[in-house]
């Protein structure tokens, strides 16, 4: 057993479940697709169960591994720590390819569109309402989660309770305003480079949102049972790295795509 071993390292038991999300995802993509051609959600819907499974019985492990069987020693956290810094790094790439490609298009338009940014005949969102509105409540929610850290630091768990089903609520919040914004979009995925750009960014932002939202409501649960501490949180803190970095994100999306971009 890894729990009586001479080392701080843990070495993981067998596990079912990187073959069940393997198999999950592969459903997803593949359910995707058949909707997008056949209007057939059947596979995208067992995908999405296989996923969700996935997820809850192996965030049971790991839970049990980190707080009852106190296999999450230093060393261990260390290289959790290492792998949420590298995991948010890759992100950050991730939307740099967006921006690229948004920037590469606007700063010099070509004549398909127009030669003028927005393209000719879109229409843009105005930057001072739903995009503004969105934008206080993401940088709220990150004044929320940093106050149910330092709470959590303090051994005030009511206190980091509340901070952090305000950040749930919030991350929800921005979630149905922008599912609102798409219905109510004036334009596509499909109209021109503007529309491509405007919902991929935007699009994976929201995914990202919802990601995030998910991770801190675990870890909202988790605190309600009392399975932080003052000197052992570490899934909470990558929460909050993650939700900070959802923050950051946005606030470059409104700046150059609504503000600048429109």
């Amino acid at each position: 057993m890894t729990s009586h071993s001479n080392h701080p390292f843990h070495l993981v038991d067998v596990s079912p479940w990187p073959l069940t999300g393997a198999m999950g995802a592969l459903f997803l993509v593949s359910g995707l697709v058949k909707w997008f051609h056949q209007y057939s959600t059947d596979l995208l819907y067992l995908g999405f169960v296989i996923t969700l499974l996935t997820m809850i019985q192996w965030w049971r492990d790991v839970t049990r591994e980190g707080t009852y069987q106190g296999l999450h020693t230093y060393s261990v956290t260390m290289g959790l720590r290492w792998g949420m810094i590298l995991f948010i790094t890759s992100e950050v790439f991730f939307f740099i390819s967006f921006f690229w490609g948004f920037f590469h298009s606007s700063l010099a338009p070509s004549i398909e569109i127009g030669a003028m940014w927005p393209p000719m005949g879109i229409i843009p969102f105005n930057p001072l309402q739903i995009p503004l509105l969105n934008t206080i409540i993401l940088l709220s929610s990150g004044v929320t989660v940093t106050w149910a850290h330092h709470s959590l630091m303090e051994n005030n768990y009511s206190q980091t309770n509340q901070g952090l089903l305000l950040t749930v609520i919030l991350g929800i919040y921005f979630t149905i305003l922008q599912a609102f914004e798409y219905m109510e979009a004036p334009f596509t995925i499909a109209d021109a480079v503007y529309g491509s750009s405007f919902f991929m960014a935007t699009g994976f932002h929201g995914l990202h949102v919802i990601i995030g939202t998910t991770f801190l409501l675990i870890c909202l649960l988790r605190s309600y049972y009392n399975h932080f501490s003052q000197i052992h949180h570490f899934g909470f803190e990558a929460a909050a790295w993650y939700w900070h970095f959802v923050d950051v994100v946005w606030l470059f999306l409104y700046i150059s795509i609504y503000w600048w971009g429109s």
